[in-house]
């Protein structure tokens, strides 16, 4: 496995994350457990901070919240000078709990309900991101009754297909749920409209090519794109953004073959690219805004389970089974996702065997990993999985009531639960027996 951020191989032979033995937060806190390296967390944070402070642009970094939303996160995101866009109440209701500054939260989202809206204005936060006519119409209504202005920026879809992994994690393009379409005319009709709206302030537009992108044309491509529609807008609505939001998308490395950048390359060819096509149709460049998610937490997660099980066909494979599975990370069973992994408890000892690694959920394809090269692995052993800290705490599900996982950021030898692991009575807190069948069966 390759190890990432400050995990390293400490002379027990066991796997350490941040100063900390996996075996030892075992024994603290259980497994299946999330392991959240907080400073490569910090520094992914200020690579992009500082990538962009030296383009000379004005810019916001906006932590992309889904991939990974808890208070402890959005307090780290706060400290480290981000902005955060949130997708629904749930998302808005922790970042302002967790006391993040509303003016810097963007709202997205293409169905976002009369209720999430009048939260998000009641909270006063930063910036509304449009996503459909029906949007506008109502967000203008509710902010008229309240009597504010709000910023918005409008999705845009510039016809750009990211090279992603799978095609759900596509959205620049035109066929997409995502955004008003820039070929067909309704991008500029939702310009014209939203500049009509007497409480709406229109900022600019913005555009997410997909994810998971391990070069630049793609950002470069929907860039010039961007900026020609800018220009259209300028000469025949006299509209000039302020604003140019170019979403996120960047990729990290999961297993041998991920070739992503470094954040400093992303940014450079983004912010050149604003220059090159930008020049001339504003009084000024656009400030840049972007929308990092899971290359700021993604290969900063990892998960710790312990191996029960194993399952040996002559001829065919060996399944080894852990005590979590499709419930903490159902990306391989949505996406196909592929990960990298280690026995953390003897890290040092060499690969004996292949095996494919089982989650125990009452499903055939509840498989974490097909083929991996571990040591001989024996009930009790813990296996740590790389590269778990996007979209696997926040997909996590209680399919089988099986309990989600505790999360602990580590740092300097010192570990910190940041959520606590779901108890029995957790699952059942919001189930209600009704009256009619609540009266307990006679026993005979």
């Amino acid at each position: 496995m390759f190890l990432h951020g400050t995990s390293r191989i400490n002379d027990a032979g066991h796997l350490e994350i941040g100063g900390c033995d996996v075996t030892e937060l075992k024994a603290e806190y259980g497994t299946p457990l999330y392991i959240v390296d907080e400073q490569l967390v910090r520094r992914r944070c200020r690579e992009y901070m500082d990538a962009f402070a030296a383009s000379g642009l004005g810019f916001q970094v906006a932590y992309a919240s889904k991939a990974f939303s808890v208070m402890a996160m959005c307090r780290l995101a706060d400290e480290e000078g981000l902005s955060l866009d949130v997708v629904s109440d749930g998302e808005l209701y922790t970042a302002l709990q967790a006391g993040f500054p509303a003016e810097r939260i963007h709202f997205h989202g293409n169905n976002k309900t009369p209720d999430e809206i009048e939260m998000a204005l009641d909270a006063r936060i930063g910036c509304f991101v449009v996503d459909n006519l029906v949007e506008l119409e109502l967000l203008q209504a509710i902010a008229a009754e309240k009597n504010q202005t709000v910023n918005v920026l409008l999705r845009v879809t510039p016809g750009v297909e990211a090279h992603a992994h799978h095609a759900y994690a596509a959205t620049g393009q035109t066929d997409s749920k995502f955004g008003f379409d820039i070929g067909n005319g309704s991008a500029q009709e939702a310009v014209r409209l939203a500049s009509s709206k007497a409480n709406l302030k229109l900022l600019g537009v913005h555009s997410h090519i997909g994810s998971q992108i391990f070069e630049t044309e793609g950002f470069q491509l929907a860039v010039e794109r961007v900026a020609g529609f800018a220009r259209k807008v300028k000469e025949e609505l006299g509209i000039e953004f302020s604003v140019v939001n170019l979403g996120g998308g960047f990729g990290i490395r999961y297993v041998e073959g991920d070739t992503p950048l470094q954040v400093s390359e992303y940014v450079a060819a983004i912010t050149d690219a604003v220059k090159t096509h930008f020049a001339g149709i504003g009084s000024k460049l656009p400030e840049i805004w972007v929308e990092p998610g899971r290359s700021i937490v993604g290969d900063a997660g990892t998960t710790l389970y312990t191996i029960g099980t194993s399952k040996e066909i002559p001829g065919v494979r060996k399944y080894v089974a852990v005590d979590g599975g499709m419930t903490d990370n159902p990306r391989p069973a949505l996406y196909e996702s592929k990960y990298e992994a280690v026995l953390a408890n003897r890290a040092g000892e060499q690969p004996e065997e292949t095996v494919s690694i089982a989650g125990k959920c009452c499903e055939s394809g509840d498989m974490l990993i097909w083929d991996v090269e571990l040591p001989k692995a024996e009930s009790g052993d813990l296996l740590a999985v790389a590269c778990t800290g996007a979209y696997n705490y926040s997909m996590a599900s209680n399919y089988n009531r099986i309990r989600r996982p505790a999360v602990v950021f580590v740092q300097n030898g010192q570990s910190d639960l940041v959520v606590k692991r779901e108890s029995h009575g957790d699952i059942i807190a919001n189930d209600i027996v009704p009256a009619r069948i609540a009266k307990q069966p006679v026993t005979k």
